[in-house]
């Protein structure tokens, strides 16, 4: 398993989890953020993923679109407009 901000795989992110890793330390350990992220737009909890100005925040808020995209049956595919 993959995740779409860098290729972290099962292993990495359960220790995250076991970690209890915050965002700031688990987005600055991604090796490669996926190219396709600035396509994730929309509103998550009532702000714009793409006019967010803190990268930190911006970063959760495409992770949190993205899960909210997928929870909703859409395809990563046409989340990140492949």
């Amino acid at each position: 398993m993959k995740l779409y901000f860098g290729g972290y795989n099962k292993k990495a992110l359960q220790q995250h989890i076991d970690n209890k890793t915050d965002f700031e330390k688990f987005f600055a350990g991604v090796p490669q953020i996926n190219p396709n992220v600035s396509k994730v737009t929309g509103v998550i909890c009532g702000y714009r993923v793409e006019e967010i100005e803190d990268e930190l925040v911006q970063k959760v808020r495409y992770l949190d679109k993205l899960i909210d995209e997928l929870a909703r049956g859409k395809a990563l595919e046409k989340i990140l407009r492949k």
